[in-house]
């Protein structure tokens, strides 16, 4: 394994585990405010104040130039989120977290797979191979393990 990419994964199986966390305490703002959308507007809200005060406190103060000329796709990630995060509010207490997780990464694995097979948005291509196929099976077969279990 490559030594560089050790600290990216680690952070990123952190993350994973951040997302685990971040869907039950969703589930407890849909409750309280009757609404997963209201949950996940206080969300993003947590969160667009969380990333402000590390911006701030990093020196980061990027001019607005760079972003003008971006294409209308490249401010969707936003929204993507938004979605995902209201839906994982709806979801969870209906499905379970382990199904809500398991069916949330195997769309991501999928949707990831064709993003790198096609290279778009400016990533670079990975085909498709019979050992990535194998392994997005393998995951939704993990979905239906779980699901059953």
């Amino acid at each position: 394994m490559n030594l560089s990419a050790v600290l990216p994964m680690l952070l990123v199986l952190s993350a994973g585990g951040l997302i685990a966390l971040q869907a039950p305490t969703n589930v407890m703002l849909a409750r309280a405010g009757g609404s997963p959308i209201l949950a996940a507007l206080i969300s993003f809200a947590v969160g667009t104040a969380t990333l402000l005060a590390v911006a701030l406190a990093s020196g980061s103060r990027p001019a607005a130039a760079p972003f003008v000329g971006l294409p209308w796709y490249a401010w969707m990630g936003g929204v993507y989120g938004a979605i995902y995060v209201a839906i994982a509010a709806y979801a969870a207490p209906r499905i379970g977290l382990a199904s809500l997780i398991t069916i949330g990464i195997a769309g991501q694995i999928v949707m990831a797979m064709w993003l790198d097979h096609v290279g778009a948005l400016g990533l670079a291509r990975h085909a498709v191979s019979p050992a990535r196929v194998g392994g997005a099976v393998l995951v939704i077969l993990g979905v239906v393990l779980v699901r059953r279990g």
